[in-house]
């Protein structure tokens, strides 16, 4: 089996899994108990969050755990309205963020707040030109993705950043579920930036895990109330297990950075070099370091989606459709219609999405099928056109 489908989620690394295991088994105490097993419970929480500040090179106190990147950015953006809606009404996001970013926009927008989608390029990238003039004095937000999860854009962070310094009441929120670990982390903690949304299952750590940075000083309403948990922002009893994996997860993540993201975009650029030849492809990621190493999306023109990713299936090689988020719901790219691509080529796109362990020998094996596989696609889209 080869496995390009990382982008959706990751294997658990059995390091990780290692680690979940034993504090399942000898620390299961609930971490808000007095007694000494809580305690115990407790500490490896502190423990686990401090090895997460000190790999980011942030404070403990700026670490809150979330069950992943859903939750964090429904929290960031709706906690962030509720604390500043004394101070405007109005929020700023683009045209290709993740669903978790856009229909809590919408549900915000129900709730009577203003939002502004700001329009992308043909690569998927917003121009800062169009943020500055869509800042208003009522602005209290601007939500921006590090990483597009379906073509892999990497967004001008730094750029908007620089603009945000003369509007510092206005808070800046990262997405960086596809970010972490590809060799951009000086653009996702610019100094400009407030809040950050992480997701384990993307680092090989368990599903149903994540945490935010929320830099100090800088205020949101919780979500969940309850019994106070990480300092009342975010109440549920912890999954320390998990948590511990996780920070497990990120370490092992972060080890050895520059090799592995220099490996997945070598393995990247050989198949887009390969596929690219091809009359029928149409290619929306680039091979140049304005996108991220890991993800490869192209359509083969007049062949859906779903059925470039079946065939590549049976050749027991699993891809993706452009999100994994809709690609059950059979919906078009949100990222390409965005980037005003026609229907009848964006329903034929796929991703390839890698990550630290994918190997030069599987690509081999990628483009081989591809080979073996592009007569069928031909035929599927000559039958199309007719």
């Amino acid at each position: 089996m080869i496995y390009f489908d990382n982008s959706a989620t990751t294997m658990a690394d059995p390091e990780v899994i290692s680690t979940y295991d034993a504090v399942s088994k000898q620390i299961w105490g609930n971490p808000s108990s007095l007694h000494n097993f809580g305690e115990q419970a407790f500490n490896l929480l502190e423990q686990s969050r401090q090895q997460i500040a000190d790999l980011l090179g942030v404070s403990l106190s700026e670490i809150l755990f979330t069950s992943g990147g859903t939750e964090g950015d429904n929290w960031i953006l709706k906690g962030t309205a509720l604390e500043k809606r004394q101070f405007g009404n109005h929020l700023i996001t683009t045209a290709v963020e993740h669903p978790a970013i856009h229909n809590s926009m919408e549900q915000l927008k129900d709730l009577g707040f203003e939002v502004t989608y700001l329009p992308v390029d043909e690569h998927g990238r917003i121009n800062v030109a169009d943020l500055k003039a869509a800042l208003r004095p009522t602005t209290i937000l601007v939500s921006v993705m590090a990483v597009n999860n379906e073509i892999g854009t990497i967004q001008p962070l730094k750029e908007v950043g620089d603009l945000l310094k003369d509007y510092p009441k206005v808070h800046f929120h990262v997405d960086a579920v596809q970010g972490i670990g590809k060799g951009i982390s000086d653009l996702i903690f610019n100094d400009r930036v407030d809040f950050i949304t992480f997701s384990g299952h993307k680092f090989h750590a368990p599903r149903g895990t994540g945490f935010i940075y929320a830099k100090r000083g800088k205020r949101i309403a919780p979500l969940l109330s309850g019994g106070g948990q990480e300092r009342n922002l975010r109440s549920g009893t912890e999954n320390v297990p998990a948590i511990a994996a996780m920070a497990k997860g990120l370490r092992l993540l972060l080890t050895d950075e520059d090799k592995k993201v220099a490996q997945q975009r070598a393995i990247r650029d050989h198949i887009l070099d390969h596929v690219k030849n091809y009359p029928l492809v149409t290619l929306f990621s680039e091979e140049n370091e304005s996108f991220a190493p890991h993800i490869l999306c192209f359509a083969i023109r007049g062949v859906r989606g779903e059925t470039i990713v079946h065939a590549f299936e049976e050749q027991g090689i699993f891809i993706s459709t452009t999100s994994a988020c809709s690609s059950k719901k059979h919906m078009a790219s949100s990222t390409l219609s965005a980037m005003r691509i026609p229907e009848a080529i964006s329903t034929s796109a796929i991703r390839v999405s890698l990550d630290e362990h994918n190997t030069m020998a599987e690509a081999d094996e990628f483009n081989a099928a591809f080979d073996k596989l592009y007569d069928q696609f031909k035929k599927l889209s000559n039958e199309t056109a007719k």
